[in-house]
């Protein structure tokens, strides 16, 4: 065998492995999970939200996902839009949870929830997840990358949020202004009887009584001089 030819062997098996190698880490790379929002915009809503994750287990399928939510959306507020049959989604402390029948071996996950509204003052949202196999392993997709490093081997899905209107001022409530006392009653109030008044009342029953015993006075005299006459005259 000559020298020219065990070079170009050599060439061809380098090749080779570099594209398996290159291969193995598009696949990887493929395996994350994604997650889409078109048209996010801060502080609007309802927005849908799409997830789409590659199987990684050669020996078994996906059978569910568990997400934790951005602060600033709560897990009421949260709804399976679409999803692979049989799925349902289950409201957490911090998120929610996607899952029921799992999908065939190397079938790709695919399903979207709808946000009743995004957060104000936000530039981009993560949502980390973990991915669950129905043989009870699970792939963490929960790395958020440090500012100005590389990407992480298992990064968040994170969307990019557009800036909307800002926040609405909170007002404080309005406290109600005293109402003014009334002004306590005075102690000197006019009597209902006036002294004018009683003085004559006073004054009217001491002249009757006096009027009539004149009356009987005057009788007493008339007739004790009548009595007089009477006899004087029969004598």
């Amino acid at each position: 065998m000559s020298t020219l030819r065990v070079a170009v062997r050599r060439s061809l098996a380098t090749g080779l492995l570099a594209a398996v190698l290159v291969g193995a880490g598009a696949g990887t790379a493929a395996a994350h999970v994604e997650v889409s929002a078109p048209g996010a915009v801060a502080g609007t809503g309802p927005l849908t939200v799409t997830f789409s994750a590659a199987a990684e287990s050669s020996s078994s399928g996906i059978a569910g996902m568990r997400t934790q939510l951005p602060e600033g959306i709560a897990p009421a507020d949260v709804t399976l839009t679409s999803g692979p049959a049989g799925w349902t989604l289950t409201p957490t402390a911090d998120g929610y949870d996607v899952g029921g029948p799992a999908l065939p071996v190397g079938a790709d996950l695919e399903y979207a929830v709808t946000v009743a509204q995004l957060p104000f003052a936000v530039t981009e949202l993560a949502f980390p997840s973990i991915q669950r196999y129905a043989d009870g392993s699970e792939d963490a997709w929960i790395e958020r990358p440090a500012p100005g490093g590389p990407e992480p081997e298992q990064p968040a899905p994170v969307i990019s949020v557009a800036p909307g209107a800002p926040a609405p001022a909170t007002t404080a409530p309005a406290v109600p202004s005293p109402t003014p006392e009334a002004p306590a009653p005075t102690t000197d109030a006019a009597p209902a009887t006036t002294p004018t008044a009683a003085a004559s009342d006073d004054g009217g029953v001491s002249g009757g009584w006096l009027a009539g015993i004149g009356v009987l006075v005057l009788a007493a005299t008339a007739a004790a001089v009548w009595f007089r006459r009477s006899r004087a005259g029969r004598g």
